[in-house]
């Protein structure tokens, strides 16, 4: 009976996530990343949605990375952000406005908080990613140096031949 019910609530709420994700593809707010949580909670309701879940996150990481690849898209990325949550704050405060009131204008406002979120999620997740592949790179390097080649030491090729060493002064 438990098992029926979890089933039932992770195809509810992840249908609705999906379909809220679509609906953001073209509104604003984080569509792919919506799509990408209502398709694991699918998944984890019906197994056999396993497969398609890789294909969306990977476009979800490739788009969350994309918005915050350069100065420039992250300045415009948070100036969307704000134009939201005053966009929002418009639509709730001004009265006349089509569609106008605190549901409409709610909306706008979690979209912009929900924006600003998920560019410091994405800053933060790529700026890791850049320092482990520079860590790697560099540890990496360290690993193709030939032994005894570190600092201080002397080449194998070193003229004065084995066994002799350098002195420093006279």
């Amino acid at each position: 009976m438990v098992g029926h019910v979890k089933r039932v609530v992770l195809v509810t709420l992840g249908g609705v996530l999906l379909l809220a994700g679509i609906v953001m593809l073209a509104l604003p707010g984080p569509g792919l990343l919506t799509v990408f949580a209502g398709m694991v909670l699918l998944a984890r309701a019906v197994p056999a949605l396993e497969r398609h879940v890789e294909p969306v996150r990977e476009r979800a990481m490739d788009a969350a990375e994309q918005s915050v690849s350069s100065n420039w898209r992250l300045a415009w990325s948070t100036l969307v952000g704000l134009a939201l949550i005053g966009a929002g704050l418009v639509w709730a405060l001004v009265p006349g406005l089509p569609l106008g009131g605190w549901s409409a204008g709610t909306s706008l406002i979690v979209s912009g908080v929900v924006l600003w979120v998920l560019l410091a999620w994405s800053y933060r997740r790529v700026r890791a990613e850049r320092a482990r592949a520079a860590d790697a790179h560099a540890r990496g390097a360290e690993a193709e140096r030939p032994a005894g080649s570190g600092p201080g030491r002397r080449p194998a090729s070193d003229p004065s031949g084995p066994g002799r060493t350098r002195r420093s002064g006279p």
